[in-house]
């Protein structure tokens, strides 16, 4: 009787040698998957340089010798981060937001007549905007006094403070909002925020914001 089925393993075609062959298709698959991971990696870090934010982290990092003295507790931004487009009204009751102000270098500023600190600050914050407010840059100020909208108006009145515009939300919602990100810790707080409305650092407490140290802080701010 003859045996019609084929040698398993022919002449000459062992299995040892096709076990190099798999090997290497091994070796391949994995240096197509390292591959792929690595330009995965890649892409996420260059999403994260084109992110909108990013150009405020590297001017935060680049100013930050700069935050000392009077300015000393600002604190510098370390990531990325889009404010939140806070809507609040003016003396005249018009609805202002954020992005109104969008092209310049803004100080917000949360106040109340109630809080002490914030009162001892004003006078600083109306001479920062008299000494540099302009096309660049903007102290946009906003009380938040809930009960007695007439309070804050007479405040700044009775202090002669004449630069700084008058801005207000009587529900607190622009403390909430920024309560909610992580920037609202205290009162009084200011926000530096890029054109972009990109945050560049933010301090929970008053400063001297017209001292020569908050001065030559925002220059390089609005110089970029």
């Amino acid at each position: 009787m003859t045996n019609d089925m084929p040698d398993a393993f022919p002449p000459g075609r062992s299995i040892f040698r096709r076990i190099p062959i798999a090997l290497g298709a091994i070796s391949v698959g994995c240096a197509i998957g390292f591959a792929g991971v690595y330009g995965i990696t890649g892409l996420k870090r260059a999403a994260l340089a084109d992110a909108p934010c990013a150009s405020a982290v590297e001017l935060s990092k680049k100013i930050a010798p700069l935050a000392k003295g009077e300015v000393a507790a600002l604190a510098m931004a370390t990531k990325p981060l889009q404010m939140p487009d806070l809507t609040f009204t003016d003396g005249n009751g018009q609805p202002k937001k954020l992005s109104d102000w969008k092209g310049r270098t803004v100080l917000l500023n949360l106040w109340a007549t109630w809080c002490v600190p914030c009162r001892k600050e004003m006078p600083a914050l109306d001479n920062l905007q008299g000494k540099l407010g302009g096309e660049k840059f903007a102290v946009v100020a906003v009380n938040i006094d809930t009960r007695n909208p007439e309070k804050p108006k007479a405040f700044l009145q009775d202090g002669n403070l004449t630069r700084l515009g008058y801005y207000t939300d009587s529900k607190a919602k622009v403390f909430q909002d920024l309560k909610s990100i992580g920037l609202a810790l205290g009162m009084p707080t200011s926000v530096l925020i890029d054109g972009q409305g990109c945050e560049i650092g933010n301090i929970a407490g008053p400063a001297e914001w017209d001292s020569e140290d908050a001065l030559k802080l925002i220059n390089a701010a609005t110089a970029g």
